[in-house]
């Protein structure tokens, strides 16, 4: 197969692309299996069977550390200014493969079993309650920062066991961070995730070592307390898992309401349809993840040679495995353009697949019925009140704001 010359339609810094990057998509569905992409020198995925295939192919992974050095892999090493970025990153479960991934998951899944996370069920629906009676008896506001941001942020740090007035800084850190994430990220990007990087750690450092002295009843404590009994937690592990948790903990949920309500305004006759049978509140939660999926694309570097549809992809490339052009692929979803929100076949990769599924899926479900929930019973005229701005970001899509009114 012929690599992609040229970028066609698909281009994740042209703003018209970010805005609405499914045509695209399906462009490069029609054209292949796979395509080389030269702007970033990756190779491109856009079918769901293959990017659900690829995410549980141990040939791939999210790192490379782990069976070569950088020379082996004829990659360049991350410049030195950006090492604290990178070892904050690199001890995350996140980018780490087994065992050390598997030692880390097993410890912290101890706080997202089902019966934990059903029993945080009556706090984030509490709170949900109560942040969105706050955006009523103000008459509107801005739906990102008075609900959507507020209640993931509260719930994970509840988790983590970050006291209420350490807070503020949590939402801006987990931002700057993020930033690296995107494709080919400035100069500028980088230094505000490397500063955020040391002040976040640093915070953390004090915050573990305060937990050691007096232990509570919560993740970080819990953490601690297993390291101690000899499962081999380091410190900067515990760091960079904490790190993790609050960034994967409520980026996703985030993006994943103000996406979910800004398609909910552009097709009024689904939002009467929700508002008339709030039963549809479970499928319509899994539905707005699908059509507006908040991470378009997740990384994979290929670690022995793999061959796709004829193309040899050799060890080294790395993999863009595209998620929102997964979750409109009509092979696997009927009339995937169309908003369904009583859609039940609904096998969306927007919680990735693997041994690097999320680990919080099931709180994020949670979270989000919650305040959809409560949107649709304590705000029931809620409309928009301004036209978004779309974040020029593609890899982590959102928006600046959403504003809303009664």
């Amino acid at each position: 197969m012929a690599a992609l010359e040229t970028p066609g339609t698909f281009d994740p810094w042209d703003p018209a692309f970010v805005a609405d990057p499914y045509p695209a998509y399906a462009e490069l569905r029609a054209r292949g299996r796979v395509h080389h992409y030269e702007p970033t020198d990756q190779w491109l995925v856009p079918h769901h069977a293959d990017v659900s295939a690829l995410l549980r192919d141990r040939r791939l992974g999210r790192t490379y550390q782990h069976r070569f050095t950088h020379e082996d892999f004829g990659r360049t090493a991350p410049p030195p200014e950006h090492e604290p970025f990178h070892v904050l990153n690199d001890h995350g479960m996140l980018d780490l493969e087994p065992p050390d991934h598997t030692r880390i998951r097993r410890l912290v899944s101890k706080a997202f079993t089902p019966r934990t996370v059903e029993r945080l069920g009556p706090y984030v629906r509490r709170l949900a309650g109560e942040l969105v009676a706050g955006l009523v008896a103000a008459g509107g506001g801005d739906l990102l920062t008075d609900v959507a941001e507020p209640l993931p942020v509260a719930v994970i740090a509840e988790m983590l066991g970050i006291p209420e007035s350490d807070r503020a800084p949590l939402r801006p850190w987990s931002a700057d961070i993020c930033g690296m994430y995107e494709l080919n990220p400035s100069r500028e990007t980088a230094a505000r995730a490397v500063r955020a990087s040391v002040e976040f750690t640093e915070y953390l450092r004090e915050l573990i070592e305060a937990r050691r002295k007096e232990p509570g009843d919560d993740l970080i404590s819990g953490l601690i307390a297993a390291h101690d009994e000899g499962d081999r937690l380091t410190e900067q592990e515990m760091i960079s898992t904490c790190v993790l948790l609050l960034n994967a903990g409520h980026e996703a949920t985030v993006n994943a309401t103000v996406n979910g309500w800004w398609t909910l305004f552009r097709h009024p006759g689904r939002l009467a349809e929700l508002r008339a049978d709030r039963s549809l509140v479970p499928t319509a939660v899994e539905e707005l993840m699908r059509y507006d999926t908040p991470l378009q694309m997740f990384e994979r570097w290929v670690l022995d040679d793999i061959e796709i549809d004829g193309t040899t992809i050799p060890r080294g490339a790395e993999i863009a495995l595209l998620f929102g052009s997964a979750n409109h692929d009509p092979a696997v979803f009927t009339r995937p353009d169309e908003l369904d929100l009583s859609r039940t076949d609904n096998p969306h990769i927007s919680f990735s697949a693997g041994i690097h599924y999320c680990i919080g899926a099931p709180l994020a479900r949670i979270e989000l019925a919650a305040s959809l929930g409560a949107l649709l019973e304590l705000a029931p005229t809620l409309r928009l009140a301004a036209e978004p701005e779309r974040k020029p970001n593609f890899v982590i899509r959102g928006l600046e704001g959403l504003s809303v009114a009664l």
